[in-house]
């Protein structure tokens, strides 16, 4: 007898993941708000806004675990797509501000007054209504994403050649950002924000719902996955990771599974830009920097990609030394990333969940893998 379908997405990891996330999303705030501040249980609104940034990194993470861990698509470029919905929501908080700029325009951001612009470009029409951004936060990275996924996969790119192709999606947009005529603020970016829908952005309250927001985004994009993942096409996808040629073979259309999960991560980035960029206050070209991308690459395989917990484990914990380090010791903190990304290789090849999870005993008589794959390809293959 099959078992029920929620049972197979609400697993017992994920039970306790998500557990934790309710239990952080309702206890920070309480002790933000509620507890007095010479108390010892009291958390500053600074760490509350750097835990909700931690959360926003393991949503980008949790989206790169999706195509990495299960279709097999090392992307070094999502940085692009978390970039993007960032600026989305930029967007929308400079058309907030109004007449209390510096410049004090009805019309204009302070960036374009002083670059002398005459009037608002067309691209930014709209970005006065939250419903219009809260689109164009998954229509942007979305539709690169497709866009893109539909040339590279189409055209059968993958390995490292499509890795080098997503580096250089992400270079060449960094670069058009930096321009100062391109109309988003060019190397300073967009910041200054005031409100968001209606709220100040800066007030204690919003940044506690900034920072619930974001783990409420978090949990819904891990149930997300983890329906995908479960369901059939999710066994598809790792049927392509493992072995693409001999799934097209058998009569599968492998560029539309991979084109539909690429574009549902990019989404997910995009999301993940869009809740970083109130709280910590800026989104600017550097978003765009390769070395970000490779950086979340690096949560995953520290976490353990092909988990999806391990995504979410990895972006918390190595912010959390990033974090330490660069405050302790900030000349280290590169070679420590470094080191870390050579030893989980070598030492742990799964992360920190998978080397966890071969530490537990199977049961006697166990299959070791599922039924789909054991249909689809014979022992030896894998």
């Amino acid at each position: 007898m099959k078992p029920f379908p929620l049972v197979r997405i609400l697993d017992r990891g994920a039970v306790v993941l998500l557990a934790l996330l309710a239990a952080v999303a309702v206890a920070v705030p309480i002790l933000n708000l509620a507890v007095p501040e010479d108390s010892a249980a009291h958390v500053s609104t600074y760490v509350v806004t750097l835990l909700g940034k931690y959360i926003c990194y393991a949503l980008l993470a949790l989206s790169i675990d999706l195509i990495w861990g299960y279709a097999g698509i090392l992307s070094l470029g999502h940085g692009a797509f978390f970039a993007l919905g960032g600026y989305a929501m930029g967007m929308y908080l400079m058309r907030q501000i109004g007449t209390r700029g510096v410049y004090a325009h009805p019309m204009l951001p302070d960036f374009m007054v002083f670059l002398n612009w005459k009037e608002l470009p067309l691209y930014w029409y709209g970005f006065d209504s939250f419903a219009y951004a809260a689109v164009m936060i998954l229509l942007a990275p979305g539709l690169l994403a497709f866009v893109f996924g539909w040339f590279a996969f189409r055209s059968r790119v993958t390995g490292v050649y499509l890795s080098i192709i997503t580096q250089a999606m992400t270079f060449a947009l960094m670069l058009a950002f930096f321009r100062n005529d391109f109309g988003f603020g060019g190397n300073n970016g967009l910041t200054d924000f005031k409100d968001i829908l209606g709220f100040n952005v800066q007030a204690e309250a919003t940044r506690n719902a900034l920072f619930v927001s974001s783990c409420i985004a978090l949990a819904l994009g891990f149930l997300l996955c983890r329906c995908i993942v479960t369901s059939k096409a999710g066994k598809v996808l790792v049927a392509v990771r493992d072995a693409e040629s001999r799934t097209r073979f058998l009569g599968y259309r492998v560029e539309y599974y991979k084109l539909f999960v690429f574009v549902l991560s990019a989404c997910m980035a995009g999301v993940a830009g869009a809740l970083y960029v109130p709280q910590v206050g800026i989104i600017n070209p550097g978003e765009f920097a390769p070395a970000n991308s490779i950086e979340a690459v690096i949560w995953v395989a520290v976490g353990g990609r092909g988990t999806l917990y391990g995504a979410v484990i990895g972006g918390v914990l190595v912010n959390l030394s990033k974090t330490w380090l660069t405050g302790a010791a900030p000349e280290i903190w590169l070679y420590f990333l470094g080191a870390l990304f050579v030893l989980v290789t070598l030492l742990l090849p799964k992360g920190i969940v998978g080397a966890l999870s071969s530490m537990k005993p199977r049961p006697h008589g166990s299959p070791k893998r599922g039924p789909f794959l054991a249909r689809l390809f014979p022992r030896r293959v894998l």
